[in-house]
């Protein structure tokens, strides 16, 4: 598998619906040593606000995606690198399966299949959002996770495998397991990362560590420090392996 995220160590996700600290600008997030920006938001997302955190993000050198919940969200362009659409394995609606994707695909005739990517969605905390919307059973054991890994990697192909936390730090044994389940898939980690020592733990089980609040809660300073972190961590596991 060969997808550009398997370089990733670091992403920065950007909701549209918030803003950015004061006086920071989608050039300083650019520029905090992150590998990639993924834009989405499970909340509020307009296709306007998509394409104005979008039009900001791509002149920056580095790689930008959008994350859509809903066709209402799409923004077209061909400055994108692409589109990372969330499939969640585990969820109780299954209009967040195959439902809202079906939605996209009847009403949108501009999507551009060479760029379309799917991230096999894991959502652990009961109290996020994602979790309500979805309906998600977050009630899993590390062994269950490991299984939805690998139905997500060997049964429908999914590149990448995506354990969310959504707004707490995740559970170390938990990811490990979804890492130790996976044969070639690339495992994102996202959910409470909020400093260097929380993005360093998770870089020791994950592949690539999401960073998302941070950014618009407390700044770039902090985002750098979870870059650091994330890289340290994911080298000290390369390492170890």
């Amino acid at each position: 598998m060969s997808g550009p995220w398997v370089d990733w160590d670091h992403v920065v996700k950007l909701d549209p619906d918030k803003t950015l600290a004061d006086g920071e600008t989608f050039e300083d997030v650019a520029r905090t040593g992150t590998d990639a920006i993924e834009i989405g938001g499970t909340t509020g997302m307009t296709e306007e606000k998509m394409r104005r955190v979008v039009e900001a993000c791509v002149p920056h050198d580095v790689p930008v995606y959008i994350e859509p919940s809903h066709v209402g969200a799409v923004y077209h362009s061909d400055l994108l690198d692409g589109y990372l659409v969330p499939v969640v394995f585990n969820a109780g609606d299954p209009a967040w399966t195959t439902g809202a994707h079906k939605e996209w695909v009847r009403l949108d005739g501009e999507i551009d299949w060479s760029r379309t990517h799917t991230e096999a969605y894991i959502v652990l905390n009961p109290d996020s959002s994602a979790a309500t919307y979805t309906q998600a059973d977050c009630d899993l054991t590390p062994e269950d996770v490991a299984a939805y890994t690998t139905v997500a990697e060997r049964m429908f192909g999914q590149e990448i495998v995506y354990i969310e936390y959504s707004g707490t730090l995740g559970d170390e044994a938990t990811v490990q397991a979804a890492h130790d389940a996976c044969e070639e898939a690339t495992l994102f980690y996202g959910g409470g990362i909020h400093d260097y020592d929380s993005a360093y733990r998770m870089g020791r089980h994950a592949d690539t560590v999401i960073v998302g609040d941070l950014v618009h809660d407390e700044g770039i300073d902090a985002v750098r420090e979870t870059v650091e972190g994330a890289k340290a961590g994911i080298r000290e596991r390369a390492e170890a392996d």
